[in-house]
């Protein structure tokens, strides 16, 4: 039996001293180990499979750090970090107090830039490059790993568009496995289809038109074919573009059928990939099958609804509506911006349009929903899946900021439900015609109610409502974090001392009930699983300043600083919202 070569490599410079005849065993023994790992603690498991053999030609042909590396997104980076002194600690990935899912700049110096959102990775490594050649670094190599699915964002289109008049000592590498997480979409796509095949003439480069030299496509399993190439590659001066071929889950069978699913399986049997049976059938749905279902509900009577998600048709749900109305609903890609303003003209011309973005992605739209929805009072229907927090996704992913974001933002209703049937009923609510433009935030993971499917209901814009009447300080929450409310108010003796109102109008709020509850109340604690500052509690408060009501006030929620990876009740525990922290809270 051949000895573990991967034993004995902690870092590139190690690597470096094998023989390229000994590079394949070594990228299935670093395959193994990933799946080994994944198998038992969850993660993303296809991007880096595909890229094993990339990941290792990098780091031998080029002299990181030095070199500077970075990878798009950063689900395709396990490898990289095996390979760079953190082999022994991967066990941990994800989880609190372990090594993050994605590049960070301040857990490795191989880490070049901090990822997670896709499509950045052109753009740093050309300033990095202007930056090297400012100093006087003519000779380091800036290289930038990005998918075809992220390759279609507009900010890539804007790197390369930059980067093609410079002489800036760059190198592109396209892993193009045609799937980001879902499979990729749109003309980008059909394009680089052909140029595999070989359709496409030399002079039809869009690449080279851009002023890049461009080679490939190449097979980004073919080991020695990826070192020659790099190797030439690292004495071409100025902008360069190489086209992998890969294919995602390589080397795990099931994870090769079906990239879908494996992108992110969750616990499975490494030998044979099958994945371990989660027993949802008595379980609550997710919010997100919650939303998608709903969608498909009211959109079979209401013709005007239209749906459209940024490359998350099955993270969001939005792929029970392609299904069921393939030409009312669209995957735009990675392409947020587009998203928005699409909606909004769509919009326009009378339609109902339920822009379903994750929380976290909608940041990277921010001026399309100022100017292009709200400037125009447009009522585009924004469902932010994954508000609040992520868990094991960590900073880079976190919906905690959109309520600080979009309630400085004029026009805007923004909503927060407290279960699946508040949530359908927003939705039901927002369909039959408003004035303004709506977001409705929900948590990423299950709800608690097995019987979800009630009648719709119209809900009151800005009405709030009272789920205890207690005699002193009144708690006032929005979301599904006022369940952990709830869960403590029922374990404490002194429960008849709290009022306990969710307001699932964040924007506009329930101004008659708060005055109410000033002139009844000693004190208000607010709570929240978005940001202290600039969220509903900071809200709050300025109503009452306006009033010139002098009422103290405790706000909980996300303090003023990043939540690193861990679970969600690890994050709220942090943030002292989760249900033992506010039974320490409320029983003094």
């Amino acid at each position: 039996m051949q000895s573990k070569l991967l034993d004995k490599i902690n870092f590139p410079t190690e690597l470096r001293q094998l023989e390229v005849s000994q590079l394949p065993q070594f990228a299935q023994e670093l395959r193994d180990f990933i799946i080994d790992v994944v198998s038992q603690k969850g993660g993303h498991l296809g991007a880096s499979l595909g890229v094993v053999e990339l990941t290792i030609a990098l780091h031998y042909v080029f002299n990181t750090p030095e070199d500077l590396l970075i990878w798009d997104v950063g689900h395709q980076a396990y490898g990289h970090k095996i390979l760079t002194g953190r082999k022994n600690s991967f066990h941990k990935n994800r989880e609190q107090d372990g090594i993050s899912g994605f590049p960070k700049r301040s857990e490795s110096e191989f880490d070049a830039f901090g990822v997670g959102h896709s499509s950045t990775s052109i753009s740093a490594a050309l300033g990095m490059a202007i930056a090297s050649k400012l100093n006087g670094d003519i000779d380091k190599q800036h290289i930038a790993v990005i998918g075809d699915a992220s390759l279609a964002s507009g900010m890539a289109f804007e790197g390369l568009n930059h980067a093609g008049v410079t002489d800036a000592n760059l190198l592109v590498i396209l892993n193009d496995n045609a799937i980001g997480i879902d499979p990729s979409v749109g003309a980008l796509k059909d394009y680089l289809a052909a140029v595999k095949e070989g359709k496409n003439p030399k002079a039809n480069n869009i690449i080279k038109s851009l002023n890049f030299d461009y080679s490939g496509p190449i097979d980004g399993h073919d080991l020695p074919k990826l070192i020659s190439e790099l190797e030439r590659l690292k004495n071409v001066k100025g902008p360069k573009f190489l086209h992998v071929i890969t294919t995602k889950g390589k080397g795990l069978q099931l994870a090769e059928e079906d990239q879908v699913k494996y992108h992110a399986p969750g616990k499975f049997e490494a030998k044979t990939g099958k994945i371990h049976p989660n027993n949802e059938e008595n379980l609550p749905p997710k919010f997100q099958d919650v939303f998608g279902y709903t969608l498909v509900e009211l959109a079979e009577k209401n013709q005007k609804i239209i749906g459209i998600t940024p490359a998350m048709p099955t993270g969001s749900s939005m792929r029970f509506m392609m299904e069921q109305f393939p030409e009312r609903a669209f995957d735009v890609g990675i392409a947020e911006q587009h998203a928005v303003t699409l909606a909004a003209g769509m919009a326009t011309q009378g339609m109902t349009v339920f822009c379903n973005v994750y929380s976290t992605f909608l940041q990277r739209a921010y001026d399309q929903v100022i100017h292009d929805v709200a400037l125009q009072n447009l009522p585009v229907v924004f469902c932010l899946d994954r508000a609040g927090f992520v868990g094991e996704d960590g900073a880079t992913h976190h919906g905690v900021f959109d309520i600080a974001y979009l309630s400085c933002i004029p026009n805007i209703i923004i909503t927060a439900p407290i279960n699946e049937i508040e949530l359908r009923n927003l939705m039901y609510t927002a369909q039959l015609g408003l004035d303004y433009p709506i977001a409705i935030r929900y948590p990423r993971g299950r709800g608690e109610i097995l019987d979800w499917q009630q009648p719709f209901e119209k809900l009151e814009i800005g009405r709030a409502i009272c789920l205890q009447k207690g005699t002193k300080k009144a708690i006032l929450s929005t979301g599904t974090i006022g369940n952990n409310v709830t869960k403590a108010l029922n374990s404490i003796s002194n429960k008849e001392e709290y009022s306990h109102y969710h307001f699932p109008f964040i924007k506009p709020l329930d101004k008659k009930v708060l005055l109410e509850l000033a002139k009844k109340h000693d004190s208000i604690i607010t709570i929240e699983d978005g940001v202290k500052f600039g969220g509903f509690g900071s809200l709050i408060e300025g109503f009452y300043s306006e009033c010139g009501i002098l009422i103290p006030i405790k706000k909980l929620g996300v303090k003023d600083t990043f939540i690193e990876q861990a679970s969600v009740v690890q994050q709220q525990e942090i943030c002292e919202i989760d249900v033992n922290s506010l039974i320490k809270l409320l029983s003094v």
